[in-house]
């Protein structure tokens, strides 16, 4: 599924958010911002550091049963999201990755517009469900994911020792 560019308006006077797939050039600029945004909610440092996110996040781009979507404002990468169907799932669920905003640009509109525009992307493809992961110690985004919809998934209850919350996402009926 190709998306065509999409914009949103966002509380920055007079920019505009452009929402669009992400390229595989940008991979780097796309691992800078993941590592900036876990940073905020790993306070003793963020597990695998050294790992070469840079590599991973091309492969996720070019994953032909994936999507990595990006959103761009006055030509900054601010925000992106990946997601693909989960293993063993049925063809109604998408398991959503990767969300993150660039956090000199938290509560713009940018999270609230990215989530808009894979939700649109989700019901084309005739997604019903959406689950994802959390880190326990993100409440910032615990508390964004809520506010858009997302509930702890009854399927996967947390367990004594979880580093990560599961949601769970039903799609609203399509217009």
């Amino acid at each position: 599924m190709t998306s065509e560019p999409t914009s949103a308006p966002t509380s920055e006077p007079g920019s505009t958010l452009e929402i669009r797939t992400a390229l595989p050039t940008e991979a780097g600029t796309i691992a800078e911002l993941h590592l900036r945004a876990r940073s905020t909610y790993y306070p003793d440092g963020v597990p695998q550091a050294e790992f070469d996110w840079t590599e991973a996040w091309r492969g996720s781009i070019e994953r032909p049963d994936g999507r990595v979507l990006c959103a761009v404002e006055e030509g900054r990468l601010v925000g992106i999201a990946s997601f693909r169907p989960p293993e063993g799932a049925g063809t109604d669920t998408v398991k959503l990755f990767q969300f993150h905003v660039d956090p000199d640009r938290w509560r713009g509109g940018i999270g609230t517009a990215l989530h808009t525009a894979c939700v649109g992307e989700w019901r084309a493809a005739g997604r019903r469900t959406a689950v994802l992961d959390v880190h326990v110690d993100n409440l910032r985004a615990q508390g964004f994911y809520a506010r858009q919809g997302w509930v702890p998934d009854p399927e996967n209850p947390p367990a004594a020792g979880d580093h990560h919350l599961f949601l769970r996402y039903a799609l609203p009926p399509g217009e």
